[in-house]
């Protein structure tokens, strides 16, 4: 194939494909032995290094994490700052979107990126961060507390 039969869609979607079974193979990796509820996640860099993770479950519930930081974490810890996209993939019916702790850490480290949902049956579906939370809390807030006052 010649490098003018490959268009720039055809690219972005072997890439998300690509993003999407990164995602799959982490979540065989989750640890949900209480919930049986398996997630894996798969964060793309700037530079377009992929970063993936899944859930992992302790029996002190609170001390739970989701894929979604696993994989934001690992990136962050490896001196990653800037991403382009996150796919989550769930062996539900529904696709199943992040839960409120990962939006609002997805919000704070990454921005306004597309977040793929994906399950095991082939359904995928994209949405803006922004999509998934419209009202986000960031750090532009904390200067407008009027901290220090008093």
């Amino acid at each position: 194939m010649s490098k003018e039969n490959v268009s720039e869609s055809d690219v972005s979607t072997e890439d998300l494909r690509h993003l999407i079974e990164s995602a799959t193979n982490a979540r065989q990796c989750a640890l949900a032995r209480y919930s049986n509820f398996c997630v894996g996640a798969a964060l793309e860099s700037e530079g377009g290094a992929v970063y993936t993770g899944c859930n992992v479950e302790s029996a002190a519930y609170e001390q739970t994490i989701c894929a979604e930081r696993v994989a934001i974490w690992k990136a962050l810890s490896e001196g990653e700052r800037k991403f382009t996209r996150l796919a989550v993939v769930v062996d539900t019916e529904r696709l199943t979107p992040p839960c409120g702790a990962c939006r609002q850490v997805i919000w704070e480290f990454c921005g306004d990126i597309p977040v793929t949902l994906a399950n095991l049956r082939g359904g995928i579906e994209t949405f803006q961060m922004k999509e998934l939370l419209p009202h986000p809390f960031d750090a532009g807030f904390l200067g407008e507390s009027g901290a220090g006052e008093g």
